[in-house]
């Protein structure tokens, strides 16, 4: 790309910012992962030329980054909100040289979530500039791309339509609302060598189906807004050290993080909306691979369902499986959801006893990867 010429060419100010990488609050759940990803990929591309970094996102210690302004880096990665707190109250941060501004996952970002803090960072960098926009579903309405002062612009396409890559077998199972539960643990214990990502609608839900499945001893562990940074960076990293092989989450975990060979995604609940579903898919299949894509579609979310389908262009094959192994499981998964709802209240009231925020540290002894599990999965 040009900054790399210009870098080489030694066509910048050695003492400024010149690019700048931005994307939006994944929550409070994975900016810092996010951030330090992308930096570290800058800096490995530029270790022969002394590349310098700065990450600026929520939920950091902000007198650290200002540290690491003092540096001048030659490239800042951060969240919008982040980076108009350092513009406000960081003495001498500007960046009024720079040449570059990326907007990652563009069609969040020009939304209006993040409509203020952008306008206030693009009031302040120069308009003669490269902008670049990445998304892998960027939205049509082309106006709202006006407010990133885009001149002549061009438009590069992998694809005219939402699509998924060929190597990606996507799949789904019709079931009764009552029976989800059975059959997630039926395919993630068919499918037990693979490392797999099942996509829940809330945190409270990726909380209760890792506590579910640690009884039924499959290595899960969940991913929530509601646990401590620290934990959500140990639960990434026993995720991609094979410590742990599946890992429950929400969307937040859908988007831009690269987290290599996942064999399978599962959609225990279906998105309401269907973009989203292109967002989940896309963790499996990457850089080649092939993998494996499974929804759970009950009988309040066929509407959603078939949005997807129709958004993607493309009917797709049910998932083979025979209802009667499937409700083998039931009697071990209705005690070991009946147990984890126990856990879990208990938790919370422990939590409120202390009077402090220690759920994390509870959930966590519970969900010991090294701890002992009530219970192996068995048939009825």
């Amino acid at each position: 790309m040009h900054f790399w010429k210009a870098i080489r060419n030694k066509d910048i100010n050695p003492h400024l910012c010149f690019l700048l990488w931005c994307f939006p609050q994944h929550g409070p759940t994975l900016n810092k992962e996010l951030a330090i990803q992308i930096a570290e990929q800058f800096e490995a591309l530029g270790s022969g030329i002394s590349l310098k970094c700065a990450v600026l996102v929520g939920g950091v210690d902000i007198m650290q980054q200002q540290i690491a302004l003092g540096k001048r880096p030659h490239i800042i990665v951060g969240t919008p909100g982040r980076l108009v707190d350092h513009l406000t109250n960081t003495k001498g941060f500007s960046l009024r040289m720079l040449k570059y501004l990326v907007l990652d996952e563009a069609d969040r970002l020009l939304n209006e979530d993040f409509e203020k803090a952008l306008d206030d960072i693009l009031n302040v960098i120069p308009r003669d500039r490269y902008t670049y926009l990445f998304s892998a579903t960027m939205t049509k309405k082309v106006k709202k791309l006006q407010r990133a002062c885009l001149r002549n612009p061009v438009k590069i396409e992998a694809a005219s339509k939402y699509s998924t890559v060929d190597t990606l077998k996507q799949q789904y199972r019709f079931i009764p609302a009552k029976y989800k539960d059975s059959y997630l643990v039926y395919i993630l214990t068919e499918m037990s060598g693979c490392t797999s990502m099942v996509f829940t609608r809330t945190c409270d839900a990726t909380r209760l189906l890792a506590f579910i499945l640690r009884n039924l001893n499959i290595r899960a562990i969940p991913i929530s807004g509601q646990m401590t940074q620290a934990k959500r960076l140990g639960a990434l990293n026993k995720f991609k050290s094979g410590e742990c092989n599946v890992l429950v989450c929400t969307d937040v975990a859908s988007r831009g993080l690269d987290i290599p060979s996942v064999d399978m995604v599962i959609n225990y609940d279906i998105p309401t909306n269907s973009k989203d579903y292109i967002h989940r898919v896309g963790r499996t299949a990457r850089a080649g691979r092939s993998g494996v894509a499974i929804s759970l579609v009950n009988q309040y979310e066929l509407e959603w369902y078939l949005q997807i389908e129709k958004l993607i262009g493309k009917k797709l094959p049910e998932y083979p499986a025979q209802e009667e192994e499937v409700l083998q499981y039931l009697e071990s998964v209705t005690e070991a959801k009946r147990l984890s709802q126990m856990k879990l209240k208990e938790i919370g009231g422990t939590k409120k006893r202390r009077g402090g925020d220690d759920e994390d540290e509870d959930i966590e002894r519970y969900l010991g990867v090294k701890g002992k599990s009530s219970k192996k999965v068995k048939r009825k």
